[in-house]
């Protein structure tokens, strides 16, 4: 077989890491290893904290990508990394000879893993740590930005630091995004680089002047010389520092991206698509062709109504519209793992595989459509952290297990509804939804509602995930 130019993908998700091979020629997966991190760790807030062990994450990411094919793997011309936004980690990097870093090698000196020693690195506070609550991010100044910045973004997290835990700041030099560590440490970079996609889901970032609102943040004390240097979209910031399970040294490596835009670019055939989403989160939403974020300093007040759709920075200066809940396919599975509990407390052990096929189907059964009214909102909303679920109008005739779970599975697509309604999607002249995320696929009864709700074609295509997006991100110009 002749060598072809093939892209490694890598989306390292919120709980799982997936690694895909494309060719980019055809477009076409040709190769994929999936692995969930296990990588959550208690954290010292409880429920309002969400951490994840780093190396964990790694392992799990260099697993994947160890299993894949080594004949393909020599045949990688560019390295693409995407993940899950909004979350911030921090690292000390004291020069070559102390990274956050080290390369593992056998008696031959062949590769066999990355090292992080955990005194270098701190853990990753994902995108669902809400230790920011709505009194103390009222505390903080207003971004220059067309954005708003909640709970669980960056940047609000390294405020809440500044505030709470200023000796964890200064243990260390550099901080980003779990993907932007790792084109730091695939690349031996000393700082890391940053894309504009995952610099808009810190906050206090200006899209217009693609640069950090600086003099805002210094006045207000916060550590401006963790921020990243930030560039363009799709840009190679880095090269392979070393041969790494065949892949070539020097093989180019794109800035990392966000695994939402990542997702949008491998799933969209027609500019008239919207791309719904459902995995932990959910998220649906379409590329613009016009909309531009205000130019006038005076215009940009980060002020937005409650339940709007915002405007995230995609490819090629276009922006992705999106309306984005922290509740998806993480409601569905409290409420399988509830059920199973409760097996559990009446001596039963049903594996939740098994709960997932059996609620599906009773869901999916005339008779499970009811008067009851869910509220799905476990873990809140961004705009509203403090609300609660709640389950309505309950009485004798609609207490069946899969009225309730076809209940849920409603006012999850209702809930999205709220926050990008189809009278948008309409006047957008959005044609058909194209569905993406386990959550969504494996879930007739979520697909229906879907349908019902926004009164669109609902279809899944070939094409994809996060991975091959953050490939295809990177592909050299035919």
């Amino acid at each position: 077989m002749s060598d072809r130019q093939l892209l490694l993908g890598i989306d390292i998700g919120t709980t799982s890491v997936k690694v895909c091979v494309v060719d980019s020629e055809t477009k076409e997966v040709i190769a994929s290893q999936q692995k969930d991190t296990q990588a959550n760790v208690p954290s010292d807030l409880g429920t309002e904290g969400n951490k994840q062990d780093v190396p964990k994450i790694i392992s799990a990411f260099t697993a994947c990508v160890s299993r894949l094919p080594k004949d393909l793997l020599r045949q990688v011309v560019r390295i693409g990394i995407c993940g899950q936004m909004h979350g911030v980690m921090l690292w000390n990097d004291d020069g070559e000879e102390s990274r956050a870093w080290s390369r593992i090698e056998r008696e031959d000196n062949t590769f066999i893993r990355y090292d992080i020693p955990r005194e270098k690195v701190s853990a990753l506070y994902t995108w669902q740590d809400s230790r920011c609550e709505p009194s103390f991010l009222a505390t903080l100044p207003k971004p220059q930005s067309h954005l708003k910045t909640y709970t669980g973004y960056g940047c609000a997290t390294l405020f809440w630091m500044v505030k709470n835990k200023p000796s964890k700041l200064e243990k260390y030099n550099c901080a980003g995004t779990i993907q932007d560590f790792v084109v730091a440490m695939l690349g031996n970079l000393s700082k890391p680089i940053m894309s504009s996609q995952n610099a808009a889901s810190w906050g206090y970032f200006n899209c217009t002047l693609s640069d950090w609102n600086n003099e805002i943040l210094s006045e207000a004390d916060f550590p401006v010389r963790l921020l990243p240097k930030v560039v363009e979209n799709g840009q190679i910031v880095a090269h392979l520092a070393e041969c790494w399970y065949g892949i070539p040294i020097g093989t180019p490596i794109g800035v990392a991206l966000g695994d939402w835009q990542c997702s949008v670019l491998a799933t969209i055939e027609n500019i008239s698509d919207a791309i719904l989403n459902i995995s932990t989160s959910a998220q649906l939403g379409f590329v613009s062709e016009n909309f531009q974020p205000p130019s006038d300093e005076e215009e940009i007040s980060g002020d937005q109504p409650t339940n709007a759709v915002e405007y995230l920075p995609y490819f090629n200066g276009k922006y992705v519209i999106v309306g984005a809940s922290l509740n998806g396919g993480n409601c569905l599975a409290a409420f399988v793992k509830m059920v199973q509990q409760w097996c559990l407390d009446l001596g039963f052990s049903v594996p939740q595989s098994t709960l997932w096929t059996k609620l599906i189907g009773l869901a999916s059964e005339d008779n499970a459509v009811s008067t009851l009214r869910v509220t799905p909102t476990l873990l809140g909303e961004r705009s509203k952290p403090e609300q609660n679920a709640s389950v309505q109008n309950i009485d004798l005739s609609n207490l069946g297990l899969g009225q309730m779970f076809r209940a849920l599975c409603r006012s999850l697509i209702e809930n999205l509804h709220k926050l990008l309604p189809k009278e948008l999607l309409i006047e957008s002249n959005i044609q058909r939804i194209v569905g993406n995320g386990s959550g969504l696929s494996r879930n007739k009864v979520l697909q229906k509602e879907v349908q019902d709700i926004y009164q669109l074609p609902l279809i899944f295509t070939s094409g994809g995930d996060a991975a091959r997006g953050a490939a295809l991100a990177v592909a050299p110009e035919q």
